[in-house]
C-alpha cells in the first residue's frame, strides 16, 4: 500500500484502504477518550484528592479524640486532684471573721520567737480577683536565730502568711538585728473582689 496514492480528503474517506480506516477510527476513539478523561474524569480526580485530604484530617482528628477518650479517667482523676488542692488552699485563706485572730497569731509568733516589736502596722486591704491581701508593716529586733524562728513560725501557721521586702540591719550593740519587712496575710472573697469592684465602677459611670 502506497500512502502517497491515498486521497486524504475526508469526503473520500470511504475509499481509503482498510488499514488506514482502522487507524483513523482508533485515533478518533483515543482522542474522544482523552477529551472525556480531561473534561470529566479530571474533575472527579480533583474531588477524589480533596476527599482523600479530608479523610486524612478526619483520621488525625479521630486519633486525637481517641487519645483523649482513652485518658479520660486520668483526666478526671487529675481534675479531682486539682479540685482537692484548690479546696485545701481555700481553707488556708481566712474569712473576714478569722482575720483578727490571724493578726494576733502573727504577733504572738514574733513574741514567742523572742523578738521585740517596734512596729506592727496593718495596711489597707488590697483586693485581687478572688482574694484580698492584708499587708502588715513590721519592724522587729532580735538575734539572727530569733528572726529565723519567726520566719519559720509564720510558714508553719495553718493559714497562708508570706513575708516580703525583708531588710536586715545591725543594731549599735552589734549582737542584735533589726528586721523591716512586709508580712502579708490573705482572705478569700466569695463573690470575687476585683471584678465585682470594676462592675460597680462601670454602673456608677452610667
Amino acid at each position: 500500500m502506497n500512502l502517497s496514492e491515498v486521497n486524504w480528503d475526508l469526503d473520500s474517506a470511504g475509499t481509503w484502504p482498510l488499514p488506514v480506516k482502522a487507524a483513523t477510527i482508533i485515533l478518533v476513539c483515543l482522542s474522544v477518550i482523552g477529551l472525556w478523561i480531561y473534561f470529566d474524569t479530571q474533575d472527579q480526580l480533583q474531588q477524589l484528592e480533596s476527599v482523600e485530604k479530608k479523610e486524612q484530617q478526619l483520621k488525625k482528628s479521630f486519633e486525637v479524640k481517641h487519645k483523649k477518650a482513652v485518658n479520660l479517667e486520668d483526666y478526671k482523676l487529675q481534675l479531682k486532684e486539682i479540685g482537692d488542692t484548690f479546696g485545701t488552699m481555700l481553707r488556708q485563706l481566712p474569712n473576714s471573721t478569722e482575720v483578727a485572730n490571724l493578726l494576733v497569731e502573727v504577733s504572738q509568733t514574733g513574741l514567742a520567737s523572742g523578738l521585740e516589736f517596734e512596729l506592727f502596722k496593718p495596711r489597707g486591704e488590697v483586693r485581687k480577683e478572688f482574694y484580698a491581701e492584708l499587708p502588715i508593716d513590721v519592724r522587729v529586733v532580735g538575734r539572727y536565730e530569733e528572726i529565723g524562728l519567726f520566719v519559720s513560725g509564720l510558714a508553719a501557721l495553718p493559714r497562708i502568711v508570706t513575708i516580703h521586702n525583708v531588710k536586715l540591719s545591725p543594731k549599735k550593740s552589734g549582737k542584735l538585728l533589726t528586721m523591716n519587712a512586709i508580712v502579708k496575710t490573705y482572705r478569700y472573697l466569695e463573690n470575687g473582689g476585683a471584678k465585682k469592684k470594676k462592675r460597680k465602677r462601670r454602673r456608677a459611670k452610667r
